[in-house]
């Protein structure tokens, strides 16, 4: 045998050894989910590319609205507002960000936990519901933070105050970056929050906000892809619990620290979701579901059912009726219609049937005690009983006192039986329909029983706009009146009556509407 031939074969013997203990430092470029966002943030335009910009602006108005009414309402309850407030008692921060419905001013991560916290608390603020659920408006709380922040503190330096459109603008996009992404790719079927999303949408508008380059805001985003994201535990039986009120909360201050770190020059992962073995994919969207494990690298990865635009706020979901789980409204809507039927029959009721989709069932209907307000505002069984029993169904509904003052409502849940409507299911997943259909049949022991109700399109879909708005903008009247003087919240009734006033007012006027003194 020649030397060469030796040669070669030890060449061969030594490139394979090197191969399987040593890894290629070649860098790569920024995934192209990442970038895809990133410009997105950076070069859309809502007046010249969105099909329909008006709607897209009223909706984010509309939207803003609701969400800051929700989180004063929130602030009747001491399970939120203890986590309010600085980190640091008597803690002073210059230019602090203002949170609504109290004299806090904290720096812009706390404010965020804070605002964040207060909108999610009641869960009633917005919902998409996809192959992912979620609250899109949970991302107000990192964007008027930092808007207000930003405002206060150019204003300090001579310089102009961001304006709310740049807030409105900034909703309509983290609403986009997070529905879009929901839309076909189900994060809770391997078992991670949807939570995840609110810090990802929150991180790529929060950077716009701070006037970051295209490579600073790519760095951002994939720290929040690496960043570890919430497990879904805290909002299923038999683990439910407060968590899920402040755990958007505290995903869109993450994202506000993240830029932070970020816009300090710390470098970012270029392969953040697609590094082998170590990547998101890799880590937690394939082995932790049996399902997905066997799929090929390139199922894998987030799919794109459409491109990013103004989609998604423009078919927002608004809880108007009920502060209930949004799988549940049109059965709470529902057991309303029903309630002057039964209401003098409660204990004639033999069973009743609620005829549900899927996505209900796996998320909200459980069986046994309830340990907890959180537990209950899940429980589709008790969302019902509650109107059925009194026609109407309020926050305070789900607190320990009240339950317990009310026994019937566990005895009405005893006799409840769930069951799938295939049609039903197939028209929540259907993008022309996106139904949220529930029915309810009551039968009594005499053999005799109600209509089936059945309700598709709940009052906040945008097929019942034009019915749901007027009902949206009385629940923010309400809300408002629970914590301003009545001049006060006609001044701020009478600005976002005016959408190009609202628009070009300096967020830092917007937020010392809010203030409470």
């Amino acid at each position: 045998m020649s030397n060469n031939h030796l040669d070669n074969d030890s060449n061969t013997a030594n490139s394979n050894i090197n191969d399987a203990t040593v890894e290629s430092n070649v860098r790569p470029e920024y995934d192209d989910e990442i970038q895809k966002i990133a410009d997105y943030v950076l070069n859309y335009s809502i007046d010249e590319q969105s099909p329909n910009p008006t709607d897209a602006w009223n909706t984010a108005r509309h939207c803003l609205m609701d969400t800051l009414g929700c989180g004063l309402l929130a602030l009747r309850f001491p399970e939120c507002t203890k986590h309010l407030g600085p980190d640091c008692p008597d803690q002073i921060t210059p230019h602090g960000a203002r949170v609504p419905g109290t004299s806090y001013r904290l720096d812009p991560i706390k404010a965020a936990f804070d605002i964040g916290c207060m909108v999610r608390w009641l869960d009633y603020n917005d919902t998409w519901l996809a192959a992912e659920w979620g609250h899109p408006s949970d991302n107000l709380g990192g964007i008027l933070a930092v808007a207000d922040y930003i405002s206060q503190k150019n204003i300090s330096q001579g310089q102009a105050p961001l304006t709310m459109r740049a807030v409105l603008e900034a909703m309509i996009m983290a609403h986009e970056i997070q529905g879009v992404l929901a839309l076909e790719n189900s994060f809770n079927r391997v078992g991670l929050d949807h939570v995840f999303l609110v810090k990802l949408a929150s991180t790529a508008v929060v950077a716009k906000l701070y006037q970051l380059p295209r490579e600073r805001i790519m760095a951002a985003i994939s720290q929040a892809i690496v960043d570890g994201q919430a497990l879904r535990t805290y909002r299923h039986a038999p683990n439910a619990g407060s968590r899920k009120s402040w755990a958007a909360g505290d995903a869109t201050s993450r994202a506000v620290r993240l830029v932070d770190i970020t816009a300090r020059g710390e470098m970012g992962i270029p392969g953040a979701l697609t590094a082998p073995q170590w990547g998101f994919y890799d880590v937690l969207f394939s082995h932790t579901n049996k399902d997905l494990a066997t799929k090929p690298e390139d199922d894998r990865r987030f799919k794109f059912q459409r491109d990013f635009g103004s989609y998604v706020m423009e078919n927002i979901l608004f809880k108007i009726s009920f502060p209930a789980e949004f799988h549940a409204q049109t059965a709470c809507e529902a057991a309303v219609i029903l309630h002057p039927h039964v209401k003098d029959r409660i204990d004639d009721i033999e069973r009743i049937v609620l005829t549900t989709h899927d996505s209900a069932i796996r998320i909200i209907s459980k069986e046994g005690a309830l340990a907890n307000p959180a537990d209950r505002d899940h429980c589709l069984q008790y969302m019902v009983a509650v109107p059925l029993l009194t026609g109407d169904l309020m926050a305070e509904n789900y607190e320990d006192d009240y339950h317990e003052q009310h026994l019937s409502i566990d005895e009405l849940r005893s006799k409840m039986f769930v069951e799938e409507n295939a049609q039903y299911s197939k028209d929540y997943h259907d993008p022309s329909k996106r139904s949220i259909a529930n029915a309810i049949q009551v039968f009594f022991t005499d053999g005799s029983s109600t209509e089936k109700v059945a309700v598709e399109y709940p009052i906040g879909h945008k097929r019942r706009r034009a019915e749901g708005i007027p009902v949206l903008e009385a629940k923010f009247r309400a809300s408002l009146a629970t914590r301003f003087i009545e001049s006060r919240c006609q001044q701020i009734i009478e600005l976002f009556d005016d959408q190009e006033k609202l628009t070009q007012t300096p967020v830092n006027e917007f937020m010392d509407l809010f203030m409470a003194y």
